[in-house]
């Protein structure tokens, strides 16, 4: 299950990256829907120079349970501080072991190894989704609502898969909302239009339906990011195993941190406000470091 999940977040995420790049009105009938997102994917698996790093809130509901969280985005990875359960905030104790395990995952180097591992992971993987939609897919022009121009995109029969990630990607079908002048995506939505086999079955499968949905906004002049994700998935692992992918998130209260932060200056933000009403004279770290040891 947790591979599956896995799976469905960097599709997400791949879903996330999509831009387009300008086109004028009257110009949307001289080029084909195709030709226009392979143009983008293209132009989004370019390096971007002016990428910027991020501290913001998320709130994640899954099995029924939400969690708020402090997001920190650096360099090497990012950090992350549970904030409340369910609405209910965290305890003094609660925050107080929070706060040791933040500082010792900054501080160990085989965790820090572990972080940016998974970083290239993902990245590499999510450009091969992006790699694979121009020719995964067909896309039509579906309408227009002032700056936006709406994409529909559908499974290509044409395409044959070349490993199970791609097989859940090919059986989408939805839409895709481009915001024309900032060459951006503003949102994309999809669903299952077939059941997916894994190992003719055997290992699995995910029903056909399932959803998800896409958001993003502009956060600062120029720069979008994903502001909700929904996902709404069902199956079964090695035919007993009933899954149930259902995810709800919501970024919020987006605000830019230094290019050169690192994993201890990130803990340190994190950390800063229980450290201080622990030690509300002083603000002396020694005990919450040591303890993190």
């Amino acid at each position: 299950m947790a591979r599956v999940h896995r799976e469905l977040q960097c599709l997400m995420a791949a879903a996330v990256l999509f831009g387009t790049v300008g086109y004028a009105q009257d110009s949307l009938n001289q080029i084909s829907a195709g030709d226009l997102v392979r143009a983008v994917v293209a132009n989004e698996l370019k390096p971007q120079g002016n990428g910027k790093r991020w501290m913001y809130q998320l709130e994640k509901e899954e099995a029924g349970t939400v969690q708020t969280k402090e997001i920190i985005e650096t360099k090497d990875g990012s950090l992350d501080k549970l904030i409340a359960v369910s609405g209910k905030s965290l305890t003094p104790q609660q925050q107080r072991q929070e706060a040791e395990r933040i500082v010792k995952l900054a501080r160990d180097p085989e965790q820090r190894h572990k972080l940016e591992q998974a970083r290239k992971k993902d990245e590499e993987q999510c450009r091969n989704f992006l790699q694979m939609i121009p020719d995964a897919f067909t896309f039509s022009y579906a309408g227009q609502d002032s700056d936006l121009v709406k994409v529909k995109f559908a499974p290509n029969p044409k395409f044959q898969p070349p490993s199970r990630e791609a097989r859940v990607l090919h059986e989408l079908e939805g839409e895709m909302w481009l915001h024309r002048s900032q060459q951006r995506l503003a949102n994309i939505s999809g669903y299952l239009v077939n059941e997916v086999k894994f190992g003719g079955g055997f290992l699995g499968h995910l029903e056909k339906g399932g959803q998800f949905v896409v958001k993003r906004d502009e956060v600062a002049p120029g720069d979008w990011e994903m502001t909700a994700m929904e996902i709404a998935m069902k199956g079964k692992i090695l035919l007993f195993k009933n899954i149930a992918v259902r995810q709800r998130e919501r970024h919020s209260d987006f605000r830019q941190v230094p290019d050169g932060l690192t994993l201890a200056d990130a803990a340190d933000l994190l950390t800063r406000h229980t450290m201080l009403a622990t030690y509300p004279t002083t603000g002396d770290t020694a005990e919450i470091k040591a303890r993190a040891k």
